[in-house]
């Protein structure tokens, strides 16, 4: 397995926006039980579903797992995707039924659970939860662990061909394009509001999390300007036209370059000087899924909670775990490379994107007249 060499630029110290600790180094693994049994079923108990669905992002879980799954406990999972997680949460506002699991980001379950789209958990189900590190039990997020379990976390940069196009230590690369550049034209960014909206405002010195309308347009004419040294906006295959060479910088997710490095060695990630977004996705279950979906779904969740299993997830895809007890199946190669658990001088220059109440339209209606401009 190859590994991406992380950048490191120069520090710039920003305070958390949600006080996480930073990752640091591998905690205990504790003695729990691998919860392959599922529940007991007592007289009157309802028995599984036959057929779960889980509704997550691309290329995010090994289909291995889903057939080990499978041969163990009888039930199979189909997976349908989302490209961002306002699709995701526009799609379940919208009625739609028949997901058992979702995978949504942070601060989408803080949304779901304020609007009661979320199904609590049943921790008599989950007894693998105990192997969650200490930081992932008591998230701020969803305390306690009531609706979601933690899936996996990383950050938010930009990934390049390194030789090809020099270092993006800023977020100038992407918001003041240079037309002399190998990269002008052949880079993208995400097509995520939120996501965007972040780099603009880190660049800008803002929080990421402002609602004050003087800066998310100042954001905007921002990203506007952007567009010119762009190829496009893509949040599914960015990572696979770094690799192929036909673009050569894009804004993405750490781990997805991590995978394409396995197709292009020549691919490098960092997180610029100015700061980045750093994110924990979880697993939950849609308050519409059915008793037997819903008892499925959790055994699922605890199997994806077993030491060997959760590890089994992270070497797919290359993003850190917030499993502890995973930790010594993970090798200190893996938990060592700071592309995948970022140093503490990197840490101290992330925020988290959080829910903005009436101001997720406001955003939202900025960034169609962003991707609608000329």
């Amino acid at each position: 397995m190859r590994h991406l060499r992380m950048v490191n630029t120069l520090p710039v110290v920003l305070i958390l926006v949600i006080g996480m600790a930073a990752c640091g180094g591998p905690a205990a693994a504790p003695e729990t039980p691998q919860g392959t049994e599922p529940p007991a079923a007592g007289e009157g108990a309802i028995e599984p579903a036959a057929e779960i669905v889980i509704y997550n992002w691309s290329e995010y879980l090994d289909p291995e797992i889903y057939a080990m799954f499978e041969e163990e406990f009888n039930i199979h999972v189909v997976e349908d995707n989302f490209s961002n997680n306002e699709e995701l949460l526009a799609k379940l506002q919208g009625g739609a039924a028949g997901y058992s699991l979702i995978v949504p980001s942070d601060y989408t379950v803080s949304i779901m659970i304020e609007e009661g789209m979320l199904a609590q958990l049943d921790h008599a189900n989950l007894p693998n939860l105990d192997n969650l590190s200490d930081r992932f039990r008591e998230v701020p997020y969803d305390p306690g662990n009531e609706y979601c379990v933690p899936y996996q976390w990383g950050t938010t940069g930009i990934g390049y061909i390194e030789g090809e196009v020099e270092e993006p230590s800023s977020w100038a690369a992407l918001f003041e394009p240079d037309p002399e550049s190998p990269a002008y034209g052949r880079t993208t960014m995400l097509d995520d509001v939120r996501e965007g909206f972040a780099a603009a405002l880190i660049y800008l010195g803002y929080d990421i999390n402002t609602t004050d309308g003087n800066q998310l347009q100042e954001a905007k004419q921002l990203l506007i300007a952007a567009k010119a040294g762009l190829a496009g906006y893509d949040s599914d295959t960015f990572e696979n036209l770094l690799a192929s060479g036909e673009n050569l910088m894009a804004h993405g997710w750490n781990g997805d370059f991590l995978v394409a490095q396995e197709e292009n060695e020549t691919i490098a990630y960092v997180v610029p000087e100015e700061g980045g977004v750093i994110w924990v996705d979880n697993i939950c279950i849609p308050k519409s899924a059915t008793p037997e979906e819903k008892l499925a779904a959790e055994m699922f969740i605890n199997y994806l909670l077993r030491p060997d299993i959760a590890a089994m997830l992270s070497l797919y895809n290359y993003y850190a775990s917030p499993n502890a007890a995973a930790e010594t199946e993970l090798g200190e190669e893996f938990l060592s490379d700071p592309a995948v658990y970022p140093p503490d001088e990197v840490m101290g220059r992330l925020q988290y994107i959080r829910p903005v109440g009436e101001a997720e339209s406001l955003f939202q209606r900025l960034w169609d007249e962003v991707k609608s401009a000329q």
